[in-house]
C-alpha cells in the first residue's frame, strides 16, 4: 500500500483531496501546516495566518476524524518567516512586486513538507491544487518542443478552467513531481463540492482566500511596519512628439506630489496616488532617485516584450528556441501569444536561464517580480522572474 501525506488546510479542496486518496486504497495521513503569523503588540500570536488559523487546524481535524486517518500537525513558522516573509519584504524593499504563493510552493509545500514526508517513509505528498500530473508513457515520442528526454511527468492545467493553479507551480521540476499527487486536478469545483457532501465532510461552504496569507488586512499598512516610509517626488511622463520626458513640476513650478515608498506602488496602478487632475497610473520606479514615474496616458502601460530570470523548465530541460507558445504575466490574466528567444548562449554559466519574451500584442503593466508563465496547448512548459 503506498503512503501519502497530504498537506491540509482545513479547506474544501485538500479535504477532499485526502478522501478520494483514501477512498482509492492509499495509506493516508493528514498534515496541517503551520505558518507563520504577524505577532500582536504584546509579542504574541495576532490576527494570525489564513493558511493556518486555529479554526482551520479545527476544520482538518474534524475532516481527518471523519476520515479515520492520522492527523499530525507540522511547525514550520521560522522557515516560513525566512523563506516567504522575509524573500517578500526584501524584494518589496527593491521596488519589485514579488509572488509569494509561488515561491511557498517551492519552498514550503514541495521543498520542506516533501522532503520531511519522505524521510518518514511516505511515497507521496498530496495537496488540493487544481493541477494535473500526467506520466510520459512513451519517452521517445517526439514533441514539437522537443522535451527532454529525461523527463517523466508534464504538468497541465487543471479541468476547471476557472480554478486552474498550474500557474502557481512553475518552479517545480521532475524530483519534485514524481512524489506529488494532485487528486482533484482532474475534477471541477462543483464536483468537488459534490464530493465534500458525499464524503460528509463539514467544509462544502468554507470560504475560499485569495488574498497573501500573512498579511492581516492592508497590504500598505503591512509594509508601513516593516519597511517604514521613504517619501520621494512623483514624476509624469510625457510624449513631445517620438521624445519621453519626465516632468518634476506642475505649470507654477511645484513637485507635482510626494510618494510615501516606492515599495507602496506597482505597475498600472491607478487609486492612492493621490495627484489632482489625474487618473494617473505608476508606469516605473527610479530607485537610484527615489522617483516614482506616472503617466496619464494608460496606452504607455502596454510593452511588447519582457525579460524573464531564474527560468525553470518543468521537463529539466530547455526546449529548443524561439518556440511559440502562450504566456501569463499574472495569475489573472489571459494568455498571449508569445515568441520565446535565447538572450545568451554561454552555457557554462547561468546566463541561459534569461529569456526573452515577445508578445503578439502588447501587455498591460508588465511588473517586475512577477512571474511570466509559459503553455503549449494544456501543458505548463515552465516559466520565469520578469526582470
Amino acid at each position: 500500500m503506498a503512503k501519502v501525506i497530504v498537506a491540509m488546510s482545513g479547506g474544501l479542496d485538500s479535504s477532499v483531496a485526502a478522501a478520494l486518496l483514501k477512498r482509492a486504497g492509499f495509506g493516508v495521513t493528514g498534515v496541517f501546516m503551520k505558518f507563520w503569523s504577524e505577532p500582536d503588540k504584546n509579542g504574541l500570536v495576532g490576527v494570525g495566518n489564513r493558511c493556518c488559523s486555529p479554526e482551520a487546524e479545527v476544520r482538518a481535524r474534524k475532516v481527518a476524524k471523519i476520515l479515520k486517518i492520522p492527523f499530525y500537525v507540522f511547525n514550520f513558522e521560522k522557515e516560513f518567516k525566512k523563506r516567504i516573509v522575509d524573500y517578500f519584504l526584501t524584494a518589496y524593499k527593491k521596488g519589485i512586486t514579488p509572488n509569494p504563493c509561488v515561491v511557498c510552493n517551492k519552498e514550503i509545500k514541495f521543498g520542506l513538507l516533501l522532503e520531511k514526508v519522505l524521510t518518514l517513509g511516505a511515497d507521496f505528498v498530496a495537496t488540493g491544487h487544481y493541477a494535473i500530473k500526467e506520466k510520459i508513457e512513451n519517452r521517445k515520442q517526439k514533441v514539437e518542443y522537443d522535451i527532454s528526454r529525461e523527463a517523466r511527468y508534464k504538468l497541465l492545467k487543471g479541468r476547471d478552467k476557472e480554478k486552474d493553479q498550474s500557474y502557481f507551480l512553475w518552479m517545480l521540476n521532475q524530483n519534485q513531481l514524481k512524489n506529488i499527487l494532485f487528486p482533484v486536478g482532474d475534477l471541477t469545483k462543483n464536483q468537488v463540492r459534490k464530493l465534500a457532501k458525499k464524503f460528509r465532510l463539514p467544509v462544502v461552504k468554507t470560504p475560499e482566500s485569495m488574498e497573501i496569507c500573512f498579511v492581516p488586512a492592508d497590504i500598505n499598512d503591512f509594509l508601513k511596519k516593516y519597511l517604514k516610509t521613504k517619501p520621494g517626488p512623483i514624476v509624469e511622463q510625457v510624449h513631445y512628439g517620438a521624445r519621453k520626458i519626465l516632468i518634476r513640476s506642475n505649470l507654477r513650478g511645484r513637485e507635482m506630489g510626494e510618494h510615501d515608498g516606492l515599495w507602496f506602488y506597482t505597475i498600472g496602478q491607478r487609486k492612492g496616488i493621490k495627484l489632482p487632475g489625474g487618473p494617473y497610473y505608476v508606469l516605473d520606479k527610479d530607485l537610484k532617485k527615489n522617483l516614482l514615474i506616472v503617466t496619464k496616458n494608460e496606452k504607455d502601460l502596454y510593452k511588447k516584450e519582457l525579460v524573464a530570470k531564474n527560468v525553470n523548465w518543468i521537463s529539466g530541460k530547455m526546449p529548443k528556441l524561439p518556440l511559440m507558445v502562450k504566456a501569463k504575466i499574472r495569475y489573472s490574466h489571459r494568455s498571449a501569444s508569445t515568441k520565446l528567444t535565447q538572450i545568451y548562449t554561454d552555457k557554462s554559466t547561468d546566463l541561459d536561464r534569461f529569456i526573452k519574451v515577445v508578445f503578439e500584442k502588447p501587455q498591460r503593466a508588465i511588473t517586475f517580480g512577477q512571474s511570466v508563465v509559459f503553455y503549449k496547448g494544456q501543458e505548463l512548459l515552465g516559466g520565469g522572474i520578469i526582470c
